[in-house]
């Protein structure tokens, strides 16, 4: 049989596969997720690299890499769709999401990072020819090159309208905020440009971590033991872990007796703990206790003072959560899977109260950066009945005389002072205490009597507080 002549090789470029790069394509992977599932960065990512150490591909460089992608890429995603749509010959929504994905990371790596522009445009070139395949890899690299034509100062003068024709939309685009989340958090400031810049930029920066030690199981100084680990600011039982520390490498965070917390959630549970209260202090109440944080913490602070905790949630699963973080607690307890607004125990049966109601989360954008950009003002309209009316139940749990504490991780107006106030005038047996003296520590809380917490201020989420007291 005679040789088959050879197919003669068309002129131009060898093809080429793809150089496959684990920490970007891992990246990506992250924020798919987060896009299509309306997955959250924080749940999906260290699975993501969990498995990649395992299999060898990751060290903790790599790990730091992509987590400064994913996280990065997230904060500023509306600063970089800014950026791209002036870029691109489309309107940004026809730009398929995976797509703009790479788009975003490669901006990110241009714009945010000291990664060097070619190495930046090429390395995202490379993961679009991987996860996108060559035609759309061409589109991305056109793209990066006119960005990486400028830096960050002199993209944001092109596209952010000057301050003085458009504040909020000026802070919007350069802070990279929706525009009503500016101002929204405009108006929780009292107004005025001070501190709503720095508000903004502390949104955009990486959050510690912050663990707490449980009272009656750990102590701060065996916390401090830790590699890396440095006091909190304010909490007598926070402890910081550096960039690089690991909470899951901590013995006491293994064992559950000590947990990863911020600062401000520690803060509410302390206030509320420490408020003066009239007559006996035997029981207290999480009325929203899920996942189990300050329950956990309520839970050790009363132990101490031989008191017992009902912990109730809704959610049957965060009830399990909040079992797991309450397992060992030095004192008693008790965990139910329970609606806050339709009580499963007796009015007046308990001293103390804590209601951490759902809210948006405006107050948590340094660690959930994607809620930003889901949230919508009409939102808003859907936690109101539900927080007035588990602060009502709250309310009626206490005892005349004891103290209900409502919490909640946003400093929207319409979830703050509008709940309580709305709510205490249908309650004139109540009376607002300053919550302030109770953290005699902490500057800036407010104009009182309730107080309100800040990332720029305090280095904590925006967590806000009003204590009231049952009078009759």
């Amino acid at each position: 049989m005679s040789e088959q002549p050879r197919r003669p090789r068309k002129p131009g470029k060898p093809y080429r596969r793809p150089q496959k790069d684990p920490v970007r394509i891992l990246a990506f992977e992250a924020l798919r997720a987060v896009d299509e599932r309306d997955a959250y960065a924080n749940l999906v990512l260290p699975p993501l690299l969990r498995r990649a150490r395992e299999t060898g591909d990751f060290d903790a460089r790599d790990a730091a890499l992509a987590t400064e992608l994913v996280y990065g890429t997230l904060r500023r995603q509306g600063t970089y769709d800014a950026i791209i749509a002036d870029c691109v010959d489309r309107p940004l929504r026809e730009v398929d999401p995976p797509v703009l994905d790479v788009l975003s990371l490669g901006v990110h790596q241009l714009l945010g990072t000291r990664i060097p522009s070619h190495a930046a445009v090429s390395a995202s070139v490379e993961l679009a020819r991987v996860v996108l395949g060559d035609g759309r890899a061409k589109f991305v690299n056109a793209v990066l090159r006119k960005v990486a034509r400028d830096d960050l100062d002199g993209w944001l003068e092109r596209v952010a309208p000057p301050y003085d024709e458009d504040p909020e939309d000026h802070l919007a685009v350069v802070h990279s905020h929706p525009r009503w989340v500016v101002s929204a958090l405009w108006d929780s400031l009292g107004g005025g440009r001070t501190g709503i810049e720095e508000l903004l930029a502390a949104d955009n920066e990486r959050p510690e971590v912050t663990l707490v030690a449980r009272p009656g199981r750990a102590t701060r100084e065996e916390l401090l033991g830790e590699e890396a680990a440095v006091p909190g600011r304010w909490s007598p039982y926070a402890v910081r872990l550096s960039e690089g520390g690991e909470p899951g490498a901590v013995e006491a965070v293994r064992e559950g007796r000590a947990g990863v917390q911020d600062e401000g959630s520690q803060l509410v549970a302390l206030a509320l703990a420490n408020a003066p209260l009239e007559g006996p202090d035997r029981r207290w109440l999480d009325g929203c206790a899920g996942p189990g944080g300050k329950a956990a913490l309520l839970g050790a602070l009363a132990a101490e003072r031989g008191a017992f905790l009902l912990a109730s949630e809704k959610q049957p699963h965060r009830a399990g959560l909040v079992a797991r973080a309450l397992d060992g607690n030095p004192g008693p307890y008790q965990v139910i899977a329970a609606d806050g607004t339709r009580p499963a125990w007796r009015p007046g049966s308990f001293d103390r109260v804590l209601v951490d109601v759902p809210c948006t989360g405006l107050g948590a954008l340094r660690r959930r950066p994607e809620a930003r950009w889901r949230r919508r003002p009409e939102d808003l309209d859907g936690f109101a009945p539900l927080q007035r009316e588990l602060l009502r139940s709250a309310l009626e749990a206490v005892r005349v005389g004891g103290i209900v504490a409502y919490a909640t991780c946003s400093p929207h107006l319409a979830e703050t002072r509008a709940v309580v106030a709305d709510v205490l005038k249908q309650h004139p047996d109540t009376d607002l205490v300053d919550a302030r003296p109770l953290l005699p520590d902490v500057p800036a809380l407010g104009e009182g009597p309730d107080l309100q917490l800040w990332p720029h201020l305090h280095g904590t989420d925006a967590m806000y507080l009003a204590l009231i007291r049952r009078t009759a």
